[in-house]
């Protein structure tokens, strides 16, 4: 499953592509990432107040309930099969949906010798996709607020297979706005959308 993910776009590349209005706080300067993974910040683009906009997480969902982060599982993938049905995601997946921009990710795969071979996996047109992501928001006693969020993953499509079992699900272009739930996506609609990239 997804671990490190990469994300080279410029500002003005992200919003371009994921149409989000005003200058994203933390999106400015940005400089290009190559290995991000689970507790750092990643770059979501959410529906809120009539529009798309960005928004930085921590990567590594914390559900709503918690008592005490540090004594949770850090949740950085979810299974699409699953999701609705989990305690730690079915909030997330009715109200919280969001969209993660990737311009590739990392997957390891184990030969039988036992090493580990690393492999980047990217669109061949260099484009950034958009990974399907959740977010939620939790708030500490003192009323301190953290915004954490996890990828979802699908079975690999036939050409990943071979390196790995499972892979991020991508959302098309077209289907950005049913994912985001602009207009009241239903969980079963969203849910349908998480399948193996072609």
């Amino acid at each position: 499953m997804c671990g490190r993910f990469a994300l080279k776009a410029s500002a003005e590349e992200l919003r371009n592509v994921f149409g989000y209005l005003g200058a994203a706080p933390g999106a400015e300067g940005m400089p290009p990432r190559f290995n991000i993974a689970p507790t750092q910040p990643i770059a979501t683009i959410r529906h809120a107040h009539g529009a798309r906009r960005f928004a930085l997480v921590r990567w590594g969902l914390v559900p709503a309930w918690v008592k005490d982060p540090s004594a949770f599982s850090l949740l950085i993938n979810a299974r699409a099969e699953t999701v609705a049905e989990k305690p730690s995601f079915r909030g997330a997946i009715r109200h919280r949906r969001c969209l993660v921009p990737a311009s590739g990710y990392y997957e390891w795969h184990r030969p039988s010798d036992g090493s580990k071979q690393p492999w980047y996996i990217r669109p061949r047109d260099g484009q950034m996709v958009a990974l399907a992501g959740l977010w939620e928001e939790w708030c500490d006693p003192d009323g301190g607020e953290i915004e954490t969020g996890a990828l979802l993953t699908v079975p690999a499509n036939a050409a990943l297979a071979p390196i790995h079992h499972r892979m991020p699900a991508v959302i098309a272009p077209e289907d950005f706005d049913i994912w985001l739930d602009v207009g009241g996506t239903s969980v079963k609609e969203a849910v349908a959308l998480l399948r193996p990239a072609p």
